[in-house]
């Protein structure tokens, strides 16, 4: 697969590093192209130049290209990139890194972007998922639509502990995918029971996360005390 990478900074390079060892071919674009950042990923395509332009990108071969990733620090310059090599060059996917999660909502189909990652999200996702139990966790949330994908903890109160997941009745647009028991995964199957300490893997439209966690891990009586 041909992936052209926008931005050869310590993020870009680290992915282009991991894509490299996957057989992948890539480029990458910035603006400083160094000889010490060539030696780092010999097996790279180098382009010096400013990825807004569209020589540059031209030079690149971005209309050969599978995947496109904007993964420079600046948000402008991500969206920018994305919107034009999925309107003037038609790459078929695009992935574009987001450094301030207040631009989040831009970053979807609008600006050409099929998946926006973003890091300071993921680190507090997984803070919350190493120390949550009984509370639902977005992992992160699909471009372009509704759907997240959310994890929780199953408490030792929680009703659905000794019940299959064929028994429980999921609200409507949430999906178990996944179960995670004593480290390892699970694919879930109708006739799994479920047990205390499960996570819980499932795809979920937002509307529903709150009923999803409701239904898993419903507040003790004191919670909802009108005190």
């Amino acid at each position: 697969m041909r992936i052209l990478i926008v931005g050869a900074g310590s993020v870009g390079r680290s992915i282009a590093r991991e894509l490299l060892e996957k057989q992948h071919r890539i480029t990458l674009i910035d603006r400083k192209v160094t000889p010490e950042r060539r030696q780092v990923l010999p097996g790279a395509e180098w382009v010096s130049g400013d990825a807004g332009e569209l020589e540059t990108l031209r030079e690149a071969a971005i209309d050969e290209a599978d995947v496109l990733v904007a993964a420079t620090g600046d948000d402008k310059v991500n969206l920018v990139v994305s919107l034009l090599a999925k309107t003037e060059f038609l790459v078929p996917r695009t992935v574009a890194r987001v450094s301030h999660p207040d631009n989040e909502w831009m970053f979807g189909p609008m600006w050409g972007v099929d998946v926006a990652v973003s890091t300071p999200r993921m680190i507090t996702a997984l803070v919350e998922e190493a120390v949550s139990v009984g509370r639902v966790v977005r992992l992160f949330q699909f471009a372009g639509s509704d759907t997240q994908m959310v994890e929780i903890t199953l408490p030792d109160a929680s009703p659905a502990v000794g019940r299959t997941v064929g028994s429980m009745r999921w609200p409507g647009g949430c999906v178990p995918v996944g179960i995670i028991r004593d480290g390892r995964p699970l694919a879930p199957t109708p006739h799994d029971a479920l047990e205390s300490g499960d996570e819980l893997l499932f795809m979920a439209v937002q509307a529903e996360v709150a009923s999803l966690e409701k239904l898993l891990a419903p507040p003790s009586p004191a919670d909802g005390s009108d005190g």
